[in-house]
């Protein structure tokens, strides 16, 4: 039985390191997997880069000239959006052509096109399609938001992100349908990483009739310790108190709500603790109205680092508007930290409340605080936040795939 994975990278972005960690837990339980990237940075002889420069460049800026049309040439969302017209012919692609099961991830910017998985399709692959955000439901957005668009009988017209450019047959409307055909044709399962995200599927029209599993993120559980091996020093952390932690590949991506963390630590002033993030800050100012004592360390390439900073703090943070499932919320709780985010996705695939963390009411920053606060009391027991994070372990998770194929 061979398997490949088929994603965009293989370090690139939340989806790209999970799928790699994905690959790594099905080889080591003794699958035949490889991994096909149109962007490679590891030297895994397992990842295979596809096509050569230009045919990679090609599709995506055809793409995305697509889009800016439809947006009248309005930039404003068209990253926000994918619609799969272009891509290469990776059904040709030797590893595809010898695979009996393709797994698809995160396939947009030009990688893949929706004809290109019926080719696959048609030439009696086993299709298992990954999603890590929305776009499979919607129309053409990877985050619909509080647009109720998707859910409509008729599903996605007079796009809100196209602007101007929206109407009753636009570029929404029209990918929806191509969606629709492929879905009716192609016999592909759906895997959701979280419940909230299968959720959001069995309420779209567009996936009735769909077969659609749920299986989170492989995480490397094994990896986090609840006592550090770094001291506070080393890391430059602060010294006798307790700590805040908040981490993300760029912490003032809108998402992920960081006026809003800044606004709930801030409430918690005269705790006593320290706040600590790490990650990409484009706009160092964004910290600068915090009123809690804090830290930024910058962006963390070394998860043994990041593994100890975790392992010091008492409480890990997220604060993002929505999260399909959190990684770090998953890595700081196998730390031993108490996790704290808003109910605003697959959180409560990670927190039971109360018992595993503290899920606050969205947006309400009070209520976040109020989470934090309890956090730092140390309700729980380090090793019991540990246990909880462990049914996030990469091989329970390849075996649940391998029960797939």
């Amino acid at each position: 039985m061979s398997i490949v994975i088929v994603n965009h990278s293989d370090v690139r972005g939340g989806a790209s390191v999970v799928s790699r960690r994905l690959l790594d837990a099905l080889r080591a339980e003794g699958a035949d997997a490889s991994m096909l990237v149109v962007h490679k940075a590891s030297d895994d002889p397992a990842v295979v880069l596809a096509g050569n420069p230009l045919s990679r460049r090609l599709p995506f800026l055809a793409e995305h000239m697509r889009l800016l049309a439809a947006c009248r040439g309005d930039r404003t969302n068209i990253f926000k959006l994918s619609i799969a017209t272009d891509g290469l012919p990776l059904n040709r692609h030797p590893l595809v052509h010898e695979a009996d099961t393709i797994m698809l991830n995160w396939v947009n910017q030009g990688m893949l096109s929706l004809d290109g998985i019926a080719r696959m399709a048609a030439d009696g692959k086993r299709i298992i399609w990954t999603m890590h955000d929305m776009w499979c439901a919607t129309g053409i957005c990877h985050h619909a938001g509080d647009c109720p668009n998707y859910r409509r009988p008729r599903g996605c017209t007079d796009c809100p992100m196209l602007g101007r450019g929206a109407g009753p047959s636009d570029l929404s409307a029209r990918t929806w349908a191509r969606k629709r055909r492929l879905y009716a044709e192609a016999g592909i399962t759906f895997v959701a990483v979280s419940s909230w995200l299968a959720d959001v599927c069995r309420h779209s029209p567009l996936m009735e009739g769909c077969r659609i599993e749920t299986i989170p993120n492989a995480f490397p559980v094994e990896r986090f310790r609840t006592e550090p091996v770094r001291t506070r020093a080393e890391l430059g952390l602060p010294e006798g108190v307790p700590l805040v932690v908040m981490g993300a590949a760029r912490l003032d991506d809108p998402i992920k709500g960081l006026p809003m963390a800044v606004e709930a630590l801030s409430m918690l002033r005269d705790s006593g603790a320290a706040a600590v993030f790490f990650g990409d800050l484009r706009d160092r100012s964004a910290l600068d109205s915090l009123a809690m004592p804090h830290v930024w360390l910058g962006p963390q390439a070394d998860m043994d680092v990041v593994a100890d900073i975790y392992a010091h703090a008492d409480v890990v943070l997220s604060s993002s508007h929505y999260e399909t499932l959190p990684g770090t919320l998953i890595e700081g709780q196998a730390s031993g930290a108490f996790p704290v985010a808003f109910d605003r996705g697959g959180q409560s695939d990670i927190i039971t409340q109360g018992e595993t963390g503290f899920l606050a009411r969205y947006p309400d920053t009070a209520d976040l605080a109020a989470g934090i606060a309890l956090g730092l009391s140390r309700p729980v027991a380090a090793e019991r936040l540990r246990e909880a994070a462990s049914r996030f372990a990469a091989p329970a998770i390849a075996r649940r795939y391998l029960d797939l194929i």
